[in-house]
């Protein structure tokens, strides 16, 4: 195959719900697969649930995008930024993760639960209030994770417009890296203004304490604590509200699983596990580079070429998860890769799921006769880094 006929990423979705059509198969042809990128880089794909997981607790392969060949988003390397947990390697990646593990650990997210369930209670009040025809997207699914984690962190959840153009900018793939850039650094700046007054004034919030406890003592610079900051802001909120939306739009698709989800509420974290596989909303992939020659699914990946890990793909693939296009709550899902897998595991997981198995049951129990108005298909993003939709129009 030449290299001009090698698949491209991203590849278009032609379901809302499922991959793109490709990865089936990709999957079933090869273990790795070349793929095209700008400027003639072919990293490998990497499709195969099995191989996936090798790759990503693999020490051999780098998440630093400043290495040169890494299968970027752009054909030049991003200017340095600090605070970018998910394109650094350790021993900085350990450091600066390690002071944010506190405020992240399952015991912190079940502390965090009375106070998400009082805001998905207060947010379907309001759409009560407002309803019955309203756009679910803007008054639920994004405002609530937008809600968390600025009390998590200690941003005035009043700027919550400024702060979600501008991490849309940058989760915009499609738009070039100038863009993707003044998303990053229009963030970057705030945050850098808001962490100087939480030094001057802090509060009971994670900001206050990067700046009092790690800032302060020399632990980490004011930039890497902002940086922190802008990656947390963007994805605690744009994951989440996508999974949600799409969570909503599944379950209804799916009445006979949505019923039986309403009948035994002890299926409900099963059902967010199965969610979270089936629907797998990362779209972009997984980006590695390797540093040393490294087998895998005996396939010999050289020092310097790159790899991109499609969890999506990964998700959906049968030698795991026995017939992996259907939905079921009731599977086995305790493999998914939705978080990632090895050093780079999301660090809001628990956070993540606590929002989830919350919000979902909440809004169907108290709104019984919730349905679509018009078909979530036409609202859904084209090139953005995580699959959504950017309203979703509903009544009860």
């Amino acid at each position: 195959m030449s290299e001009t006929t090698l698949p491209n990423l991203p590849m278009r979705r032609t379901s809302l719900l499922d991959p793109p059509a490709e990865y089936a198969a990709l999957r079933e042809r090869s273990r790795l697969s070349r793929i095209a990128l700008w400027g003639g880089n072919t990293p490998w794909l990497v499709t195969r649930h099995e191989d996936a997981r090798a790759v990503l607790a693999d020490a051999r392969f780098s998440s630093s995008n400043r290495r040169e060949g890494f299968p970027g988003l752009q054909p030049t390397p991003p200017p340095p930024t600090p605070g970018q947990l998910f394109a650094m390697d350790p021993p900085d990646h350990t450091r600066l993760r390690r002071m944010l593990i506190p405020d992240f650990t399952f015991r912190r997210a079940e502390e965090l639960r009375p106070s998400i369930q009082q805001l998905t209670d207060r947010l379907i009040d309001d759409l009560v209030t407002k309803g019955p025809d309203v756009d679910l997207v803007e008054h639920f699914t994004l405002p609530l994770p937008l809600l968390v984690i600025c009390e998590l962190l200690g941003v005035p959840y009043a700027d919550r417009e400024f702060i979600h153009s501008h991490a849309a900018a940058f989760a915009t793939v499609t738009d070039g890296p100038e863009a993707m850039r003044a998303g990053w650094g229009a963030l970057f700046g705030y945050l850098m203004e808001l962490l100087a007054a939480k030094t001057a004034d802090p509060g009971d919030d994670l900001l206050s304490r990067l700046a009092t406890d790690r800032v302060a003592t020399g632990e980490a610079t004011a930039a890497e604590a902002a940086g922190l900051a802008v990656m947390l802001l963007i994805a605690g909120h744009e994951t989440t509200a996508s999974m949600l939306s799409l969570g909503v739009v599944t379950l209804l698709d799916h009445p006979a699983q949505l019923a039986a989800l309403r009948a035994d509420p002890e299926l409900i974290p099963g059902a967010v596990e199965e969610l979270l596989r089936y629907l797998s909303v990362v779209h972009i992939g997984i980006r590695r580079i390797a540093t040393e020659d490294a087998e895998i699914g005996g396939v010999t990946v050289r020092a310097g070429e790159g790899v991109v890990i499609a969890l999506q793909a990964a998700n959906r693939d049968p030698r795991t998860f026995p017939d992996p296009d259907t939905f079921d709550i009731t599977r086995d899902t305790q493999h998914h890769l939705t978080f990632s897998h090895g050093l780079h595991n999301c660090l809001g997981q628990s956070l993540a799921r606590a929002e989830l198995q919350i919000a979902l049951p909440t809004l169907f129990r108290r709104l019984p006769d919730l349905r679509l108005t018009t078909p979530p298909e036409a609202n859904a993003h084209e090139g953005r880094a995580v699959h959504g939709v950017s309203s979703l129009p509903v009544t009860w």
